[in-house]
């Protein structure tokens, strides 16, 4: 038993070390749109201007370190998944998310490499930021999971907790997907911004596409943490995860609000930054809350901790 806790423990630290470079990541790639800098490299991959080591221009230095930290995540990822492959066997969904990471770091970097030898449009730009959004939620779920069960196998037994409801996991399953596709729209604008692009099809500013999900987006949040915190005095996962989504949404508010009004280009790129970190870091909390929904389906079998399997 002590073995397999140690072998635990590393697990969850492994995947946190994951987790916070695909966060880096996903931030380097944001610094690398809003500075233009996609270029900074030339139209080489893996070389930089035809150099192992780019020349010392600013472009080409946030353009290499983008890469170098992807990298990074890449070959942590490959880590976490064997690691959970072998060393986790009684977890098929940490093995799951820990796969996850892996493919989406794959398609993200492969759409990254693309980018910079062929032009895209700002949609296929816009689907590069969600991908690495997915990478990343994965790695949360796999660092939350992993740090849960470290946690089962060392204290003392938890009660599993109750069920929840149909329509509240189905609610929580919607306002998910739908926050996903809130988020696209803002990238999309992002790269429209940046590519002069005005119109979608001529018909709908991507603007104002942005400003009518968010708005919606904003009341749903809301209401998942209503209901997860009203509902559920049970479950403290959840109504935590809850409170935390309305935390993030209300910041999301306020730093988009602050956009309105700033007019200097070196700030309004930081706000951009964090305006696109903090729904980063939403979308995650999202999806662990409803993979969590799920396991409590009042469908399924309620599955015990570590500590009471043991």
């Amino acid at each position: 038993m002590n073995s397999l806790n140690n072998k635990i423990r590393i697990l969850k630290w492994l995947a946190l070390v994951t987790c916070i470079v695909m966060f880096l990541a996903t931030f380097g790639g944001g610094v690398v749109t809003r500075t233009d800098s996609g270029l900074g490299c030339g139209r080489e991959f893996p070389l930089c201007n035809g150099k192992l080591v780019p020349a010392h221009t600013i472009a080409s230095l946030i353009e290499f370190s983008h890469r170098s930290v992807s990298a990074m995540a890449g070959i942590l990822s490959i880590a976490s998944f064997v690691g959970f492959l072998l060393f986790m066997k009684h977890r098929k969904d940490l093995q799951l998310f820990s796969l996850l990471t892996l493919l989406f770091v794959i398609i993200q970097g492969a759409m990254g490499a693309l980018a910079v030898i062929f032009s895209q449009s700002a949609a296929v730009m816009g689907l590069h930021f969600g991908f690495a959004l997915i990478a990343f939620a994965s790695a949360t779920m796999m660092t939350l999971g992993a740090w849960q069960e470290h946690a089962d196998s060392r204290y003392t037994p938890r009660l599993i907790p109750g069920r929840v409801s149909r329509g509240y996991r189905n609610f929580i399953w919607l306002s998910t997907i739908y926050t996903y596709i809130a988020v696209y729209s803002g990238a999309l604008l992002s790269h429209s911004v940046i590519q002069k692009v005005v119109n979608i099809g001529g018909f709908i500013s991507p603007l104002l596409l942005h400003q009518i999900s968010a708005g919606l987006l904003f009341v749903i949040i809301l209401a998942v943490g209503h209901y997860s915190y009203r509902y559920h005095p049970n479950h403290r996962d959840i109504r935590t995860l809850g409170v935390v989504s309305v935390v993030l949404i209300i910041l999301q508010v306020v730093i988009g609000i602050i956009l309105l009004y700033v007019n200097r280009p070196e700030i309004y790129m930081f706000i951009v930054l964090g305006h696109m970190l903090v729904i980063a870091s939403l979308f995650s909390i999202l999806a662990y809350l409803s993979y969590r929904v799920w396991q409590l389906s009042p469908d399924r079998k309620l599955v015990p901790t570590q500590a009471q399997r043991t």
